[in-house]
C-alpha cells in the first residue's frame, strides 16, 4: 500500500477508535415510576396564557394536569421549581442526531446510502443511541429532533436525490427502537440547484460525479412515475406480484399518508419544486428555504409549509440585504405561510444544540419572541405531524418539558431539569464531563493559601 494512503487509514481507524473509546457512560433515564409535581414556577405553555406560580402534574409519561396550587397525588415527587421557568422541550426539526458522529471518520457516518433513488433507505435503522451528541444536545433543551437522510455519505459520492426517509426520534434511550417516536415522517427528496447559462458546476463537491440538473429532475419524475406503475401493477397482480423495495417504500406518499420533504433553498429550486408537487399531486414540505421569502405568496397559495433551515446563514446572492435569512421567518409569518425554524442539517453537524440561538437572531428581525419559540416548539411539532403529542404544555400531552433558569432563546440560560416522557433525565455530557475535569485540574493545581 501506497505509504501516504496507509497513513490516511491509520488515521481514520485512529479517529473512529477515539470516538467509540470516548462515549459518554450516561445511563438513559427509566420510566416513569410515580407522579411527579412541578410547583411554583412559570409555565409557558406556548398553546395558551403564560401561568405565573403555576404547577404541571407529570403522571405515567403524560402531563396529567395544569394550573395552579394543584394537589400532589399520593406518592408524587414534589419538584419547588419557584423563581423557575417551564417550557416545552425544543424540536430540532432538520438534522442527522445518531446518523454522524465524526464528519471526517467515514465509519461513524451513516447518513445516506449509494445511488441517486433511494426511497426505500431509512434513517431509523441507522441511529445509534450511544452517540455523544444526543446528551450535548438536549442539556441545550432540545428533547426531539428529526433525523434525515443526506444528500449524500462523503466526499466523492453520489448524489442522492431520493434519499429515503426520515425519522423522529426522542434524544434518550437504549437502542434505536427506544429513541423513535414516528418511525418514517417523510420522505426526502433533495431538488438539483437550477443554474443558469454560462454559470460554472459548483455545489456537487470535488470529485462529485456530474450531472446536468434537468436531467437528475427528470430521474425525480421518473421515479414518481415509476412508482405510479408499480403501484398499479401490484394492484392489478393481487398476490403474485413480485415486490421491488424502492417502488413499496413509495406507496404511503402515492396514497397521501406520508409527506414528501422537498430541500431546495433558491427560488428557482423553489418554483421547480412546487411544480413536481402539483404535476405528482404531492403533499410537499420545503426544507431549507433560504429564499422562501421570495415566493412566500406562491408558498401560501399552495399551501406548502417551511422547514427553515437555520437563521444564522449568508444571503445567497451578493445584492440581497443582510438580513435576508435573519429576517426569513418573519417574512413568512407575515405573508402567511406556516413555517417551523431548524438547523442546517449536514451543513450544522454538532450545533443542532444552537436551535434556540437561531430561534433568538429570527425574533431580532421580526418574529416576537413569542412567535419565535413557537417555531421551535408547537409549530414544529404541527409540520412533523405530531402537534397532537408534542410541542406545548397542555393535558394529555408526552411529558417532554424542560425547566430554566430563563429564556430558552437566551444564551446565558441553562436547562436545569428535563423529563422526556415524565423520565427526568440525565444532563451531564461530554461537555459538562470536560468542564468537571479540567476545573478539577486547576483546583489541584492551585497553590495553597498562605494563612
Amino acid at each position: 500500500m501506497n505509504p501516504r494512503n496507509l497513513f490516511a487509514a491509520l488515521l481514520v481507524a485512529c479517529l473512529a477508535a477515539s470516538a467509540l473509546s470516548a462515549s459518554t457512560n450516561i445511563l438513559p433515564a427509566a420510566r416513569q415510576q410515580k407522579p411527579i409535581l412541578l410547583t411554583g414556577g412559570t409555565v409557558v405553555t406556548v398553546s395558551g396564557a403564560v401561568l405565573e406560580r403555576g404547577d404541571v402534574l407529570l403522571v405515567d409519561g403524560r402531563i396529567k394536569a395544569v394550573g395552579s396550587r394543584l394537589a400532589a397525588p399520593a406518592g408524587a415527587e414534589v419538584i419547588d421549581v419557584k423563581g423557575r421557568r417551564v417550557y416545552p422541550g425544543l424540536i430540532a426539526a432538520y438534522t442527522q442526531l445518531g446518523l454522524q458522529e465524526i464528519g471526517s471518520a467515514r465509519q461513524t457516518s451513516d447518513v445516506a446510502d449509494t445511488g441517486a433513488i433511494n426511497p426505500n433507505a431509512r434513517a431509523q435503522i441507522a441511529l445509534n443511541p450511544d452517540s455523544d451528541h444526543l446528551p450535548v444536545t438536549r442539556a441545550n433543551g432540545v428533547l426531539t429532533a428529526l433525523s434525515v437522510p443526506a444528500v449524500r455519505a462523503g466526499i466523492g459520492a453520489t448524489a442522492n436525490l431520493i434519499a429515503g426517509s426520515s425519522v423522529l426520534i426522542r434524544l434518550d434511550g437504549w437502542t434505536w427502537e427506544d429513541l423513535t417516536l414516528k418511525p418514517a415522517v417523510a420522505m426526502h427528496v433533495y431538488w438539483p440547484a437550477i443554474r443558469s447559462r454560462g454559470e460554472g458546476r459548483g455545489g456537487r463537491g470535488a470529485g462529485a460525479p456530474a450531472r446536468e440538473p434537468d436531467a437528475e429532475a427528470r430521474m425525480i419524475d421518473e421515479a414518481f412515475a415509476q412508482a405510479r406503475a408499480y403501484a398499479r401493477a401490484k394492484t392489478a397482480a393481487g398476490k403474485s406480484f413480485e415486490t421491488d423495495l424502492r417502488w413499496e417504500a413509495m406507496l404511503p406518499v402515492l396514497r397521501g399518508e406520508q409527506r414528501v420533504f422537498v430541500h431546495a433553498e433558491d427560488v428557482k429550486q423553489l418554483r421547480a419544486a412546487l411544480g413536481f408537487a402539483q404535476r405528482h399531486e404531492l403533499k410537499i414540505t420545503i426544507v431549507g428555504g433560504l429564499d422562501a421569502w421570495r415566493v412566500a405568496e406562491e408558498l401560501r397559495a399552495a399551501d406548502v409549509p417551511v422547514i427553515v433551515g437555520g437563521t444564522d446563514r449568508l444571503p445567497l446572492r451578493r445584492d440581497d440585504d443582510f438580513e435576508s435569512a435573519y429576517a426569513n421567518p418573519a417574512r413568512l409569518q407575515a405573508a402567511g405561510v406556516k413555517y417551523c425554524i431548524a438547523g442546517e442539517g449536514p451543513g450544522d453537524h454538532g450545533k443542532d444544540r444552537n436551535l434556540g440561538i437561531y430561534a433568538a437572531r429570527a425574533a431580532a428581525h421580526g418574529l416576537t419572541p413569542e412567535q419565535a419559540l413557537r417555531a421551535v416548539t408547537l409549530s414544529a411539532a404541527e409540520l412533523l405531524g405530531v402537534g397532537d403529542e408534542l410541542g406545548s404544555i397542555d393535558v394529555g400531552k408526552r411529558a417532554t418539558l424542560i425547566v430554566t433558569d430563563g429564556d430558552p432563546l437566551e444564551i446565558a440560560t441553562q436547562v436545569k431539569l428535563a423529563f422526556i416522557d415524565g423520565a427526568k433525565i440525565d444532563l451531564a455530557s461530554r461537555h459538562t464531563q470536560l468542564y468537571e475535569k479540567y476545573r478539577e485540574r486547576l483546583r489541584r493545581e492551585q497553590p495553597a493559601v498562605k494563612k
